[in-house]
Order: C-alpha cells, then sequence, then structure tokens
C-alpha cells in the first residue's frame, strides 16, 4: 500500500513539468521562475532513511522494472557474436566482437574509458564468461558487467526492459537517488513510476514506510519538491 499522498505528487509532478517549460511556479510562498532547458531533464526520486543503521543492518539490494522507460537516452553497446552484432547494426546499437575486446589487451585505462562511453551493456551467452578473461574487472567495478541477451531474446525488448529497470542498493549513506521520468514524459506515467519505485523500496525495508524520512522528487535542473514527511 502506497502512503505516498497522491493530491501532494501530482501538484508536484505539474509543478516540475512547469518549471522546466520556464513557467514561474510557487513552492513554499516562493515565486520560481521556471527555465526550459536545451536538454531532456530527468526526474529523479531522493530518498532518506531513518531508523536504519548501515553498519549493523543488512545491506538490501533489489531491481524493478518501471512501466514506463523513464531514461530513454542511455546508451547501449552490444558485446556480441556475429548475429547479435549484425542485430545490433541494423536497429543502430553500438557493438563490439570478441576481437574488438581483445585489441583492448586487458589495457585498464582503455577497459575505463569504454565503460565510461556506455551507460550499460548486453552481451551474448557465449561471451559473458569471456568478459573477466578479456578485460578484466574493469566493467564490474564500474557497475557496469553486462546483462545476458540469450539467442532466443528480442534485441530491442531486452534494451528497452534494461532501460526501465531500476536499482535499491544499501551502500554506506542514507541516502538513495532513482530516476523515475523525463520532463518529456505523461505526468500521469511519472506519477505511477514514482509510486512504484517508492514502494518497491519500502518493501526492501525492514520496517517498509517506517524506514523512510522523506521523499523528494526533482528535475535535473529544478528545484527538490518534499512529497513524503
Amino acid at each position: 500500500m502506497s502512503k505516498l499522498n497522491s493530491a501532494l505528487l501530482d501538484k508536484a509532478v505539474n509543478d516540475i513539468l512547469a518549471y522546466s517549460s520556464g513557467e514561474t511556479v510557487t513552492l513554499a510562498g516562493d515565486e520560481k521562475p521556471g527555465k526550459k532547458r536545451n536538454f531532456v531533464e530527468t526526474i529523479e526520486l531522493q530518498i532518506t532513511l531513518k531508523n536504519y543503521d548501515p553498519v549493523r543492518d543488512k545491506r538490501f539490494s533489489g531491481t524493478f522494472k518501471l512501466p514506463s522507460v523513464p531514461r530513454p537516452n542511455l546508451k547501449c553497446c552490444m558485446l556480441g557474436n556475429a548475429a547479435h552484432c549484425e542485430q545490433a547494426a541494423r536497429i543502430d546499437v553500438d557493438h563490439m566482437s570478441v576481437e574488438d575486446l581483445k585489441k583492448l589487451n586487458k589495457n585498464k585505462k582503455l577497459v575505463k574509458k569504454l565503460a565510461k562511453r556506455y551507460d550499460f551493456f548486453l552481451a551474448s551467452d557465449n561471451m559473458i564468461k569471456q568478459i573477466p578473461r578479456l578485460l578484466g574487472p574493469g566493467l564490474t567495478k564500474a557497475g557496469k558487467f553486462p546483462t545476458l541477451l540469450s539467442s532466443s531474446d528480442d534485441m530491442q525488448e531486452k534494451i528497452d526492459e534494461v532501460k526501465s529497470t531500476i536499482k535499491f542498493q544499501m551502500k554506506k549513506v542514507m541516502c538513495l537517488n532513482v530516476a523515475v521520468g523525463n520532463v518529456s514524459m505523461e505526468k500521469q506515467k511519472i506519477i505511477v513510476n514514482s509510486q512504484l519505485a517508492a514502494n518497491f523500496l519500502a518493501s526492501l525495508l525492514k520496517k517498509q514506510w517506517q524506514n523512510i524520512g522523506q521523499i523528494y522528487i526533482k528535475s535535473t535542473m529544478g528545484p527538490a519538491i518534499q512529497i513524503f514527511f
């Protein structure tokens, strides 16, 4: 059951979309003139936990597929066999074969550069086992170890699935950020993504909503608006 106040969330998303399109919005009695940016701003939730000890309490980690893709512009690279590389070329996705990976020669700087260039990687099943041998631990360290693409998977569907999937992972800090949309999306889709993301996080926590202190929602360049107290 979502503890988010739907009227508060609705108003917050309205204000974010208005602000990002250049309109003036009133927040906590202050007028804030909006500004339209020349890129599509991402909308994210910023969550602070409470009554949680990151040292003593069990760390949690979980992934969840949102119904609408929050960040469609994430860049993918296919580390593939011949068939997958051909398929990637057809749908205009960057790709690398075993030979291309061998050329990197396990050079840490080049692997780091590769990890930086893309947001995520897919790999064919016969390639995924070879990645540590070909590239060393670079992609794993960057948190970008490839997602498996089996021969029966549809590549475009898999790419969309990865783009829709959010991850909550407890580290040593009490704050978590997660993308739930962007300013070019329909308002209702942003609201649904936000509710589902917050509910999923609550389900991972020992005391569920009692472990959540505050939740703010904001666009990349916009003000943070509190939607859970």
